[in-house]
């Protein structure tokens, strides 16, 4: 494919019998170029600073500074020592109480219950599809329901 200047006028460069033609690039300048491209993109990713937050940037701010001592009243320290003694004797006292205990003590056989009552439910579910711990595989049809009756109604009994 030839490239020929065109000059603005009625008659082409060709029919004018021009013969100078366009610079094209060759294939060294093409590879040149993309080389430059490269180098310029890893020397911006390779040299570019960090970021800074501005001006005080490292600066730990104004709380790392200790302030002034204030005043110390002895009215207020020996209200707040009374304070904490009275709410350190309310917690014993609440912690001791007949209310609380038999609270904790409901709910840890609400918890022992709620975990028998799911692996109850799982265990028959494993026997009904022939998998896991109470799988039935192996058993006479008969056998396996006997045994999901059974564990149906075990878990209903409690």
């Amino acid at each position: 494919m030839d490239l020929y200047i065109q000059k603005s006028g009625p008659f082409s460069a060709k029919e004018r019998g021009a013969t100078h033609r366009a610079p094209a690039f060759t294939a060294k300048s093409q590879v040149l170029q993309r080389a430059l491209a490269m180098v310029a993109s890893f020397s911006i990713i390779l040299s570019s600073n960090p970021v800074h937050a501005g001006i005080l940037s490292g600066f730990s701010g104004l709380e790392s500074i200790p302030g002034p001592q204030l005043p110390q009243f002895d009215f207020l320290t020996r209200f707040n020592e009374e304070n904490q003694k009275k709410y350190a004797e309310q917690d014993a006292r609440f912690k001791s109480t007949t209310v609380l205990k038999e609270l904790l003590e409901r709910s840890k056989l609400n918890k022992q219950r709620n975990q028998q009552e799911i692996q109850d439910k799982y265990c028959i579910r494993g026997a009904e599809w022939g998998v896991g711990d109470c799988s039935t595989q192996g058993m006479t049809s008969e056998d396996r329901e006997t045994f999901i009756a059974t564990l149906k109604a075990k878990s209903t009994a409690k």
